[in-house]
Parts: C-alpha cells; sequence; structure tokens
C-alpha cells in the first residue's frame, strides 16, 4: 500500500518513525538486488557499529553530580556551621551503541570484492559534530578514493549536507528536497545527481557494477511503497498533526490539500 504523497512522505522522517522506515527500505534493496543481480554478483548487508558517549548535545544535562555540602563562611569568632545540600537529581547514564546498517554488492568470484556500496542516510550521519557524522564522513573519503562506486541516498531533509557531491553545484539546481548521488570508481571527480522535490516520484537510480558489465536499476518509489505498506504506517500516522521537520508555508499548503483528496484531513 503506497502513502498519500506521491513521492517520498516527510511524515516518515519523524525520529520515531525513520529508524524503522530506514530498515525496511535497506531490506528490501537487498532482498530486490538479489532478484535482479547478474551472476556473478552479490548484495550484502553490512553493519557500522559504534558507541556513543552520553555528553551535552546528544543527552543534554544527562549527568548530574551531588554537589558536597559547602560551611558557611565563618562571621567573627564564632565556629562556621555546615548546612545541609539542597536537594539534586543524579543520573546514570550508559553509553549507547549505535548500528547502522548499509547494502554491499560483491563480486564474489573475486573473493567478495566490494564493487558498491550503498547507504541510506541517518539523522547521525547528517547531525554536526556528531561520532555517526564522523564515521560516515571516514568510510565516505575511503570509498571515493578507491575503485568502488557509491550511491548515497538522502531522504531527510534536516540535518547537514552530507552526500559527496559538492553542495554549491547542487544549489544551482534547486529546487529539491531529497537526494540521490552515485559516484562511480572509474570517475574520479565526476557525480552523477538526482534532485527530487517533495511532491515528485522518487527516481529509478542507476547501480553500476564492475568494469563493463552494464548498471541494474532499483525504483525507489516502488521500494517506499513497499516499505510504507509492511511497516503499516497508515496506521501509525496522524495526518492531522504537521510532519517533523516542518513544511515550508506553501509545501504546508500543497500537503494540506493532498491529505484532504485523499480523506486524511478534514
Amino acid at each position: 500500500m503506497p502513502g498519500p504523497f506521491p513521492g517520498m512522505d516527510p511524515y516518515l522522517e519523524h525520529p520515531a518513525l525513520w529508524p524503522g522506515a530506514h530498515q525496511g527500505l535497506i531490506s528490501l534493496m537487498w532482498e530486490n538486488l538479489n532478484e535482479i543481480l547478474p551472476p556473478p554478483y552479490v548484495a550484502s548487508i553490512g553493519e557500522r557499529v559504534y558507541v556513543v558517549e552520553p555528553y551535552r548535545g546528544i543527552i543534554p544535562d544527562a549527568i548530574v553530580l551531588r554537589r558536597s555540602a559547602e560551611p558557611l563562611a565563618s562571621s567573627g569568632g564564632g565556629t562556621a556551621v555546615a548546612a545541609a545540600a539542597d536537594p539534586s537529581w543524579m543520573f546514570a547514564v550508559e553509553p549507547v551503541e549505535v548500528r547502522e546498517v548499509y547494502i554491499e554488492i560483491l563480486a564474489a568470484a573475486a573473493s567478495d570484492r566490494v564493487v558498491t556500496t550503498i547507504e541510506v542516510l541517518s539523522p547521525s550521519n547528517k547531525a554536526a559534530g556528531s561520532e555517526g557524522r564522523e564515521r560516515y564522513e571516514q568510510k565516505q573519503a575511503e570509498i571515493l578514493s578507491s575503485q568502488a562506486n557509491l550511491l548515497e541516498i538522502d531522504l531527510l531533509r534536516a540535518g547537514e549536507h552530507t552526500v559527496a557531491a559538492p553542495l554549491n553545484y547542487l544549489m544551482e539546481r534547486r529546487p529539491w528536497d531529497y537526494l540521490v548521488c552515485l559516484h562511480r570508481g572509474c570517475r574520479r571527480w565526476t557525480f552523477e545527481v538526482w534532485g527530487i522535490p517533495l511532491f515528485q516520484r522518487l527516481p529509478r537510480i542507476r547501480v553500476p557494477l564492475a568494469g563493463d558489465d552494464e548498471d541494474v536499476t532499483l525504483d525507489l518509489q516502488r521500494l517506499l511503497n513497499r516499505c510504507y505498506g509492511m511497516g503499516a504506517y497508515a496506521r501509525r500516522i496522524d495526518y492531522h498533526d504537521d510532519p517533523l521537520p516542518p513544511l515550508s508555508p506553501l509545501d504546508a499548503e500543497q500537503a494540506d490539500a493532498i491529505l484532504r483528496e485523499k480523506g486524511l484531513r478534514d
């Protein structure tokens, strides 16, 4: 069952919904690729694991230490009297283990050599100064300096610019809200980009293989529609609320018209 919008559903970007949508989309892409990849290629799901320490900005004010009582200053020759400490809050917060999945297309006949990496970006990849962004940029740089291909899918409006194609080139081609960026390992400084406006169908995108082997094609909209149905998002999303992050006034007006036409708003 597809969602109410012709392309990406902005309500899926909500922090409570995106992790499941991200996992579902990766799983469906993995399944689809293994249906259409020619031998001897195979798609595999990889995992990036790291620990996020609780610090200000990720978990604000997570740890508050109890302050020891301070003696009152002595007045004259009297004896200082220790005052009882005011009530305080104390938290013990454990570091958070983060797991991010992605897809690798392997050339099985070449000892599982990675031919193409496919990333669907997460909020942590786009959060300035975060561990997730640092780890992602390290991997991105490694792939860009290799012969492997990198396909990045950014369906999140919030956060820092993250895909490999330089932002200044992309800004000249506005309007777009979402991006798909393809870098072929054999073309060092060349990027193929799909810029996607909010209310436009998600594109069919090329997935490169090795050498002269022909690209395969992923239909992102079809995969997102399946993800929407399998995740029962029609039962989970209240379309009377505004999406998070919010839409511009013009986009909000168009979204309202679409939702009213679909009977999802009064």
